[in-house]
């Protein structure tokens, strides 16, 4: 799959991201599908800056999918950068997690730090940076023995790794996640979901130039549609 340019203007592009393609250029992602480098191929003012990263303002993990904001100027890349930082962009995200999770809103506060002992990997570090995430519950499934809980998620913060570190925190990680679930999990869950359920919902924002707020969605992806089916909804 390609990615998909759901809204274009003048000043941005609003893509949804197939999952299994990295955001960034580096050195390691020779060979990989990489929306940096398909963005160089587009024709905007920033599509081959490296200075600006072709516009990209923000990043999705290479297994979750759905909408990402790209600047195609540099007034527009500095506007959005900075609500970012201000924390004025409000996002969310869809994902199914282990366990049936009772309290059906609720507010995660926890510092997320890169471990010391797994330099690949993050986690609830004391002295981490500050993470904040607030959840609720959808709906509830059953699979086996097993329960499961979809969820809406609203970072507050935007940490590395953040929703996937806070809901195994919460003891509940995400479905087919290799790094967060454990490597015996996570392989059972892939024999009927074949990649992490997380998916980028939505995004609102200030649009740079007009300083309306827009907001735009994207839909749950097949794969992760199909995953829910092999699964039985449950009564609340």
């Amino acid at each position: 799959m390609q990615p998909k340019i759901i809204f274009e203007d003048n000043s941005l592009m609003i893509l949804e991201k197939p999952f299994g393609w990295i955001v960034n250029e580096a050195q390691t992602t020779k060979g990989q599908k990489v929306l940096q480098t398909w963005l160089k191929e587009r024709d905007y003012p920033l599509a081959k800056s490296r200075e600006f990263r072709s516009g990209i303002v923000h990043r999705l993990d290479k297994e979750t999918s759905g909408i990402l904001i790209v600047a195609k100027t540099e007034q527009a890349f500095t506007n959005l950068q900075k609500q970012f930082k201000d924390r004025k962009i409000k996002k969310s995200y869809q994902a199914l997690a282990h366990g049936k999770i009772g309290i059906k809103r609720g507010h995660i506060k926890a510092p997320v730090g890169r471990l010391p002992w797994n330099r690949e990997r993050f986690g609830v570090l004391p002295g981490g940076r500050p993470a904040e995430t607030d959840y609720e519950v959808i709906s509830y499934y059953k699979k086996d023995d097993q329960e499961f809980s979809l969820l809406n998620l609203f970072p507050k913060t935007g940490r590395t790794h953040q929703i996937r570190i806070h809901l195994k925190y919460l003891g509940h990680p995400i479905v087919s996640d290799q790094f967060y679930a454990g490597r015996k999990t996570s392989r059972k869950d892939r024999t009927w979901c074949q990649r992490l359920f997380l998916h980028a919902k939505s995004i609102s924002f200030k649009h740079p130039r007009t300083n309306k707020t827009r907001k735009f969605e994207s839909a749950l992806p097949a794969d992760l549609s199909k995953a829910l089916q092999k699964l039985t909804l449950l009564k609340s």
